[in-house]
Order: structure tokens, then C-alpha cells, then sequence
């Protein structure tokens, strides 16, 4: 090679575009794995519940961008926690309610905002109002079964009021815990579920059950941090029959979109796309515009969130399609280094170019010094002729020689000094009486 290249030393540009270009190609190529799956698994709740309904209109939003969102039924935000933790189930994203876990103990998830308010609703037959949970004491409640959210945080509230063995606990989902009370089944049934959930605003309908009232509810957010304080509007039931019959004040946990923080950053963004178009309409509880929002309950804002919140995502995220802004983005993520090899590369090119001629040259003025210094001494016819065969084999090879256009000048010196040389050669051989 380095033969070559002395020849031909014009080609070492071309060489070394050609490796450069083989080794963007093989970068793409090992790299490709860098780009988004289109196939992700996402973890619900319980078939018929609102997370499911949730999940349902993410995997149509998904599905319009050609990414495959497949969901997973679980008992509700327990489950839905664990799965995320445990890298061998395959899910990568899930709903969550606050309060269940801190950073700590969930290392490797983060958040990608909140997305709901969802109530703590206590509903219980009979016609007297309920205002506090110690009424509760003696009756057969439903706090959900194990896997949901709503039985950690009723039975924390159980605790915290000193009432763990004050009640009769049932492990009923809101939609069959909510039959069973109409049915005289239980006498009361806690659900942490949204306002949308059609259980809630079959009871909220129905005049022979009333919804709890927390008047503590300030004192149960200022010990809970996850925890916010909501109202039920009087009539927002059913307006005609008035139900419920009063505003109630309940407390409610804040939903978040949780993900494994290996999850590719341009499908987070998907999500992020999908949050602000299903939960920003607004709802009962919240206005229009509230949610999705940055809001780190208890595991950190993923970091391509927070750009999203402050000006809804990248320059290139906000003004290309998706999969072409995905290219682009992975392709500007592997030119930038090989761009940051290729210019010095480039640079050093003439130089390492300028070496080898000069060493080719240097090669040939030295055999031409040898010649010339033997000029002066006395030698035989032979050794005359000699010298004079060496030049004419030294002046062929130097007009082979091929270099670049800002070498040509050093090359025709050097030719010059090979004429120089050889008139030397021959008057020292007339002068010697050799000539002939």
C-alpha cells in the first residue's frame, strides 16, 4: 500500500474517502438498532376499567405513526408497577397512581407526567350522609382487591385513623364491588378510579347509595403528598333527581404515564403526543389544559419530557413527520461524530500525502548526491560508463514519478539537477580523455 501510494499518491485521497464512506454505510447498518421498535407493551388494568379505555385510545394514536402499542390487562396499578420494575416482562409503559413507590425503590423508571385526577370514591347504602371515614366502622367494605391501587391507599387511610380491624374488608374491582353494593351485597364500596368510570356514574345516578364526604380532606393532602383534594358537583349525577344531593369534597391520587427510562426516546414522544391529545380536552374534574403535566409524583420526569413541557419537543420533533424526523435525528446523532474524525482526516490527507513524496524524492536526490560525488575522483573507462548507465536508470525512474500539482515544482528541480549532474558527468569524462 504505502508503495502504491508513493506512486500514485494522488489516490490516497480517494482511498481515504472511500474507507470513510464504507464506514459511515457499516455504522448505519450496525446503528440500525438505534432506531424506535415498532412494537411496545403497554400495562392497563382491569378489563372494562377506565386505564383500559385510557389504553385503548394511546394504541389507536400509536397505531396511526405505525408503532404497535400492545396492552396487557392487570389487576390495576400494583401489577402495573411491578411489571415495570421487572425488565423480564417485556412492558415498558403503564399507569401508575401516586403514592406506591419513590425513586428508590423504583430505579430504572421515570415519569412521563401526570395525566388524571382519579378520586378515592366511598360509596355506601343507606340515606344518611357520611363525612368521615370512622363511620365506616362495623360495615363490610370493599377496599380492592390485591394488584390495585385502591386497597394500598385505603388501607394506609385504615391505619393512619386506627381502624384496621374496625371493618369487615372485601377485595372487590370498582366494577363488581359497585353491583355488589346495589345488590345489598356490602354495605359500602371504596374504587381509585376516574370520574369517566361508568360504576361511578351508575352510583353517582342512583339515589339509594351516597358518596362519602371527606371533611378532613385538607389534613389527608397535607400528610400525602400524591394526594390533591377534588369536588363533586351537587346534581352532577343525574340534574333532575339532583344527585348527589350536595357538593362532596374527596381526596384523589395523581395518575402518572410511567416508563422504563430504556424505552427509545422517539416513541416517549409518541406517548407525549398522545397524552396532550387525550387528557387535555379536560373532564369533571379538571379544566382543559391541565394535564398531561409535568409533575414528577414519585419517580423522576423522564428527560425527554421536560422539552416537550417547555416548548412541545425539538425543532426537528415539531416541524417533520414522525418517522422522517426519527432519520434524521439518528442520522445527525452519527455524522456528528464521524463528521468530528473526518475533518481532521481530511486535513492531515496533504501532509501524510507530502510525506511520502518527499521520502520518494529524498530517495532519488540521494542516489543523485552519490553519483555526483564520485564525479571528481579518478576512475577507469569502466567505472565511467558505470555511472553514466546508474544516471540514465535514475533519470528514468524520475520521469515516472507522479505527484500532485503542489509537488510538481520540487519534482522539476529535481530534474534539473539530474541535467546539471549529468553535464558534470560528461565533461569530467572529456576532460579525463574518456569521452570517446
Amino acid at each position: 500500500m504505502i508503495a502504491f501510494s508513493r506512486r500514485h499518491p494522488g489516490i490516497v485521497t480517494v482511498i481515504a474517502a472511500i474507507l470513510i464512506l464504507a464506514a459511515i454505510g457499516w455504522a448505519t447498518f450496525v446503528l440500525g438498532h438505534a432506531l424506535p421498535p415498532r412494537h411496545i407493551v403497554m400495562t392497563t388494568g382491569p378489563e372494562g376499567g377506565v386505564y383500559r379505555e385510557m389504553a385503548e385510545q394511546y394504541r389507536l394514536f400509536l397505531a396511526r405513526y405505525g408503532v404497535r402499542l400492545e396492552l396487557r390487562p392487570s389487576l390495576g396499578n400494583v401489577e402495573n408497577l411491578q411489571r415495570l420494575r421487572d425488565r423480564r416482562s417485556r412492558v415498558s409503559v403503564g399507569f401508575v397512581s401516586g403514592g406506591l413507590t419513590t425513586e428508590s425503590e423504583s430505579p430504572g423508571i421515570e415519569s412521563l407526567g401526570t395525566i388524571a385526577y382519579y378520586p378515592l370514591w366511598i360509596f355506601c347504602r343507606g340515606p344518611r350522609e357520611l363525612d368521615r371515614l370512622q363511620e365506616l366502622r362495623g360495615k363490610k367494605v370493599s377496599i380492592g382487591p390485591e394488584g390495585g391501587g385502591t386497597r394500598p391507599l385505603m388501607l394506609q387511610m385504615l391505619r393512619d385513623n386506627h381502624m384496621e380491624n374496625d371493618i369487615t374488608p372485601v377485595a372487590l374491582s370498582p366494577g363488581p364491588s359497585g353491583e355488589a353494593l346495589l345488590a345489598g351485597q356490602i354495605d359500602c364500596a371504596c374504587m381509585l378510579t376516574g370520574a369517566e368510570a361508568p360504576i361511578v356514574k351508575k352510583l353517582l345516578a342512583d339515589g339509594r347509595v351516597i358518596l362519602v364526604n371527606f371533611s378532613r380532606a385538607d389534613a389527608y393532602v397535607a400528610r400525602f403528598p400524591f394526594l390533591r383534594k377534588v369536588v363533586i358537583p351537587q346534581g352532577v349525577g343525574d340534574l333532575s333527581a339532583d344527585l348527589p344531593s350536595r357538593s362532596v369534597t374527596l381526596i384523589a391520587s395523581t395518575a402518572s404515564l410511567l416508563i422504563r427510562d430504556d424505552l427509545h426516546p422517539a416513541i416517549q414522544f409518541l406517548l407525549l403526543q398522545a397524552a396532550d391529545e387525550i387528557h387535555s380536552p379536560g373532564g369533571m374534574l379538571h379544566p382543559p389544559g391541565q394535564f398531561p403535566a409535568a409533575e414528577p409524583v414519585d419517580v423522576p420526569l423522564s428527560p425527554e419530557a421536560k422539552p416537550f413541557y417547555k416548548s412541545g419537543g425539538s425543532f426537528l420533533q415539531r416541524h417533520l413527520p414522525f418517522w422522517l424526523w426519527v432519520f434524521t435525528s439518528r442520522l445527525l446523532l452519527l455524522l456528528v461524530p464521524i463528521l468530528g474524525i473526518l475533518y481532521p482526516v481530511t486535513q492531515a490527507i496533504p501532509s501524510v500525502v507530502d510525506l511520502f513524496v518527499n521520502v520518494r524524492l529524498n530517495r532519488l536526490y540521494r542516489e543523485l548526491r552519490e553519483i555526483d560525488a564520485r564525479i571528481d575522483q579518478d576512475r577507469s573507462r569502466e567505472e565511467f560508463a558505470e555511472d553514466l548507465e546508474r544516471l540514465n536508470r535514475l533519470d528514468k525512474r524520475v520521469r515516472q514519478v507522479r505527484v500532485p500539482v503542489r509537488n510538481t515544482r520540487t519534482l522539476y528541480t529535481l530534474r534539473a539537477h539530474l541535467t546539471l549532474v549529468r553535464e558534470r558527468l560528461e565533461r569530467s569524462a572529456l576532460h579525463s580523455g574518456l569521452g570517446a
